[in-house]
């Protein structure tokens, strides 16, 4: 049985998404930027490390985010990542490891200060769904004296366009919702 996988561009030259049929994540993304730690918790991420080229990769709940670095090229790459996907979720092999899933849930966070809150809401249901398009994900890291700090993952880390999606789109929407926010960073 053969996985049905979609190649998708994104707004980052560096990165591909592959959008699959099947689900990967109950909810949420992974991001890896080291083999060590996709080894350490993800059996997905862990092989597509092992193609030359790729240097970083996003797990979504229904998509891969892979970044391309200096070796190799986008061709092989493609075939590699390709085939690595439908071989490994055909097999129906584990994608990320039970007891990290298990991490997750227990993990996902709830409470914090009302502007957190609000802040996490927003994110949730407008901006996280927006980029997860462009295969990117965004979480908030912190907030201090005003600033809010957000992780951008997959396509939209380092992604020449991300810099004005921050300030321009979400920066304004937050300071919208939660008009003591001074500014946004990405961290």
């Amino acid at each position: 049985m053969s996985v049905n996988i979609q190649l998708e561009w994104t707004p980052n030259p560096s990165t591909l998404k592959y959008v699959v049929d099947t689900q990967l994540l109950p909810r949420g993304a992974m991001n890896f930027t080291t083999r060590d730690v996709a080894v350490e918790r993800s059996p997905l991420a862990s092989r597509l490390f092992d193609i030359k080229g790729v240097t970083g990769v996003m797990l979504g709940t229904n998509f891969v985010t892979v970044t391309k670095g200096d070796e190799g090229e986008w061709d092989e790459l493609n075939d590699g990542v390709m085939n690595a996907l439908d071989q490994h979720l055909s097999a129906n092999e584990t994608v990320v490891k039970p007891e990290v899933l298990e991490q997750m849930a227990a993990k996902a966070v709830t409470g914090g200060t009302e502007m957190e809150q609000r802040i996490r809401e927003i994110l949730d249901a407008e901006i996280r769904p927006a980029v997860a398009q462009d295969g990117g994900d965004i979480t908030l890291d912190r907030i201090e004296n005003g600033t809010v700090y957000l992780h951008m993952q997959g396509s939209c880390s380092g992604c020449p366009s991300s810099t004005a999606t921050l300030r321009m789109g979400i920066e304004t929407r937050l300071r919208e919702a939660c008009p003591e926010i001074v500014e946004v960073v990405a961290v």
